[in-house]
């Protein structure tokens, strides 16, 4: 019994140590109490690409390989590594977010100056991962998400940094990276409105 105790107990230390991690670096999450509704912006400054200097570098590479195997495959490869942020990435983020609050008691919504709050998603570092079957890794995100009066941008309520956010499909059917990139995302908002639940209400 004391050897499956101890056991148990190792699995559960070393699932922490995969768990994404939360940094609060300004402010706290109790300053957003009875705030019900807020802008959504997402940024993506000097993303982080790991193994690659930058993600031009990146993209220019995978481009070339690409366009090595057949001719147009790289272009259109690069226009939805872009394309995937507004039309699946951040509808699932805002989807994500939204459903963990009953009755609509908090929302976010994108192109909402008019709300008083603003919630901006700041990707800092994006790993797509891969799925071949037997070998396969979990997309991975790191974010500063930072909660500011929209029409004063310098008042800050709430500045937090996420890492080690990981994305991956049900039962392991996302052989596409755009599927385990949106699961990352699906993630990261998951944890950051259970926290506001905790926290702010």
């Amino acid at each position: 019994m004391k050897k499956i105790t101890a056991m148990v107990a190792l699995l559960f230390c070393v699932s922490l140590g995969f768990a994404q991690k939360e940094k609060v670096r300004n402010g706290k999450f109790k300053a957003l109490k009875g705030i019900t509704a807020y802008n959504l912006t997402f940024t993506y400054d000097n993303v982080e690409i790991p193994k690659f200097d930058s993600e031009k570098e990146f993209l220019d590479e995978k481009v070339k390989e690409k366009e090595e195997d057949e001719a147009g495959a790289g272009i259109a490869w690069k226009e939805e590594w872009f394309s995937n942020r507004p039309n699946h990435f951040e509808p699932k983020f805002i989807e994500s977010f939204n459903k963990r609050f009953d009755d609509n008691l908090v929302t976010v919504k994108k192109e909402a100056p008019e709300r008083k709050y603003t919630i901006n998603v700041a990707i800092t570092m994006m790993y797509d991962g891969y799925n071949v079957g037997v070998w396969r890794k979990d997309a991975k995100l790191e974010s500063t998400i930072t909660v500011f009066e929209t029409n004063n941008p310098s008042n800050i309520l709430l500045e937090v940094d996420y890492s080690k956010v990981k994305g991956r499909g049900a039962m392991g059917y996302d052989f596409t990276s755009a599927h385990r990139v949106t699961e990352a995302y699906a993630k990261l908002a998951k944890e950051f409105a259970k926290k506001i639940r905790k926290r702010a209400f």
